[in-house]
């Protein structure tokens, strides 16, 4: 077995286990005006339960996408069959942020959003605008601060997920988690370190002084576990989360949009490094998250972050799961 990170000494408080028996989730149909109106907005705070550890999902801002340029292999006329998952102006909206896991008084951060900027949209190509910002002021709502965060372990090192962890905080010269470990994939670093030579950036070599690289199976925190995929980037990380019972899969970029669950085929022009891994990866992975006791973050997926796969031939493959108070609250 891979090291472990781990101190084995991880406790739940006494708060935390009132709010985890006093929550339970519900999975919805994908259906109606409510489930439309959450494809086509970034996601909210939304927070799940897996045993003795709670997962949040982050907002820090949100990317539009042009679709057929996005998803290769898609065209017109699925678009025109599903304008539900676009926008007024017929971008699809993916989310940026991260996830935050706690257990007792730890706290583990996955990704770290794109940071206090915005870029136009590029002239061609998938990008649309993105913008972010807000991850530090939904973190505090959440009730952590900066400091809080022992780690910030990367699905990998595109510029929307490390933004934070690499962006000087206004007014300070240092990065909002410059007290925390930067965890990043042997693969990945080899390829984006500074000593590569290729594809460093001043925001990568910001990552440097933290930084530890972690192999796959490595337990980076209490009942986090290290899965390196590639395809996406040389080293693309998942997190698989098992506690309780349960697993939740934080599968970064393998599956950028809900409608990609019905068509795994379909290419992400964002797989810049291997797109033959990642589509052999997406294939295994809709099949793994319909998987009992299984749950999926997509930290790109609008509104609906968490979900499960569901093939009934009924509708859309991606249910959101969400919290919900017991009928007896």
């Amino acid at each position: 077995m891979a090291e472990s990170l781990v101190d084995r000494d991880g406790r739940t408080n006494e708060a935390g286990r009132s709010e985890r028996s006093a929550r339970s989730e519900r999975w919805e149909r994908p259906e109606g005006p409510e489930w439309s109106a959450r494809l086509r907005r970034p996601g909210e705070i939304r927070s799940l339960w897996l045993g003795d550890t709670k997962v949040s999902y982050v907002p820090d801002g949100d990317v539009r996408l042009r679709p057929r340029e996005l998803l290769l292999g898609s065209d017109d006329a699925v678009w025109a069959a599903h304008p539900e998952y676009l926008d007024d102006s017929g971008h699809l909206v993916a989310s940026i942020g991260a996830l935050l896991v706690e257990r007792g008084d730890r706290a583990l951060l996955i990704d770290a959003g794109f940071g206090p900027r915005r870029l136009p949209a590029a002239p061609d190509g998938p990008r649309g605008e993105i913008h972010g910002g807000a991850l530090l002021d939904h973190l505090a709502r959440l009730g952590r601060r900066p400091e809080d965060i022992e780690a910030v372990a990367f699905t990998h090192l595109h510029i929307d997920h490390i933004g934070w962890a690499s962006h000087p905080l206004p007014g300070s010269g240092r990065p909002a988690f410059s007290a925390a470990d930067h965890l990043v994939s042997a693969p990945e670093w080899a390829q984006y370190a500074p000593s590569a030579g290729q594809g460093a950036t001043e925001e990568i070599a910001a990552l440097a002084p933290r930084l530890r690289t972690v192999t796959d199976d490595q337990e980076i925190f209490p009942d986090v576990r290290v899965r390196i995929t590639g395809g996406h980037t040389a080293g693309h990380t998942e997190y698989v989360i098992t506690s309780g019972g349960r697993r939740l899969i934080a599968f970064g970029d393998a599956l950028h949009s809900p409608i990609q669950a019905d068509h795994p085929e379909w290419i992400s022009a964002f797989d810049d490094h291997d797109p033959a891994r990642a589509a052999d990866h997406r294939h295994r992975l809709v099949a793994e998250l319909a998987a009992p006791d299984t749950i999926g973050f997509g930290v790109h997926f609008a509104d609906v972050v968490f979900g499960r796969v569901r093939r009934d031939g009924d509708g859309p493959a991606w249910h959101p799961v969400d919290p919900t108070e017991p009928l007896d609250a």
